[in-house]
């Protein structure tokens, strides 16, 4: 028969301590320096995609399509 011997008992207080801490090392990598993730910008062609499709669907007028796509191939990076 082989003896087991028993390890002591921590207290509620100090195994909730245990627990919190290591839970803090968990989150702490997430927590510290946080990467941030921004979404790519849609393309100019894109936008004048999107732009045509609120124009034959009515949520713009054409005065604000006109304007609207002036602004979207100012802002295009010419060759």
């Amino acid at each position: 028969m082989t003896a087991f011997t028993q390890r002591p008992r921590l207290s509620p207080v100090a195994s909730m301590l245990a627990v919190t801490a290591f839970l803090a090392t968990l989150t702490g990598c997430v927590a510290v320096g946080g990467t941030v993730h921004k979404a790519p910008q849609p393309t100019t062609g894109q936008q004048l995609i999107d732009l045509r499709r609120a124009l034959d669907c009515g949520a713009i007028d054409q005065a604000e399509y006109d304007r609207l796509r002036q602004e979207f191939v100012k802002g295009c990076p010419s060759e």
